[in-house]
């Protein structure tokens, strides 16, 4: 089995409840990677149109202005973008979904279980794959195999936020007015582009998701069962 040493460079964190959508939001603000080609802006976990299966989504590299992202932003060939699913309840990763670019294409692995956890990765080329061509934002290409779905390519920034309000509040300029109410406010990302990769994975390939317990009030009450998921990148050493 080939396998490529990586090191983690930043990761985003999500408890995903079945039925319900769970989103991290992390633009242009970790100091060490902004602007890079392994900087997380967003991560989404949710349940697919098809309520058996799983739909995990990262954005990288925001903000990107549209129309030129194929000019001015790629994929890394040196950066590994990985899935990681908890389905024991401990927190650390039992299965990985990895991808990574290759050539015109991203090369999908998984889900399959890690053979180390943490920090550093190996890419599990032996593992199950699949490969998509990276979409353009002229042409988008999914590729579906398995009863899983696949892309990556250039999107739209989902966020919502009055960013340059949050600027004037972390100077102190706001204060003490604090943001504006929905109607005064300006989204920031309106018309910007990220880099998305997303994947669809049937919930039988996860495993069975654990059972979470919320202490709340001096009582214990069951909540859905949930898969702990986040996502990372990982750059080749």
């Amino acid at each position: 089995m080939k396998k490529t040493k990586l090191l983690t460079i930043i990761g985003g964190f999500s408890l995903l409840l079945l039925s319900f959508i769970f989103m991290s939001l992390d633009h242009i603000d970790a100091t060490n990677v902004a602007g890079t080609s392994s900087d997380i802006a967003d991560f989404f976990a949710f349940e697919g149109d098809n309520p058996d299966n799983t739909v995990f989504v990262a954005t990288i590299q925001g903000i990107l202005a549209p129309g030129v992202v194929t000019e001015n932003a790629s994929f890394d060939e040196n950066v590994l973008i990985e899935f990681n699913i908890d389905n024991t309840g401990d927190f650390i990763e039992d299965l990985v979904i990895q991808a990574i670019k290759r050539g015109d294409s991203i090369y999908f692995f998984g889900p399959v279980i890690p053979n180390r956890t943490g920090l550093e990765s190996d890419v599990l080329t032996s593992a199950p794959n699949h490969i998509v061509q990276i979409s353009t934002t002229e042409e988008t290409f999914i590729t579906n195999e398995d009863d899983m779905s696949f892309f990556a390519g250039p999107r739209r920034d989902p966020s919502y936020f009055d960013f340059n309000r949050f600027i004037d509040i972390a100077n102190g300029d706001a204060a003490p007015e604090g943001f504006y109410p929905p109607g005064e406010s300006t989204d920031f990302f309106v018309g910007l582009n990220v880099l998305a990769i997303a994947v669809e994975v049937p919930n039988s390939l996860l495993g069975n998701a654990p059972q979470h317990i919320l202490e709340s009030q001096g009582t214990i009450s069951g909540l859905p069962p949930a898969y702990n998921v986040w996502v990372s990148t990982k750059r080749k050493e």
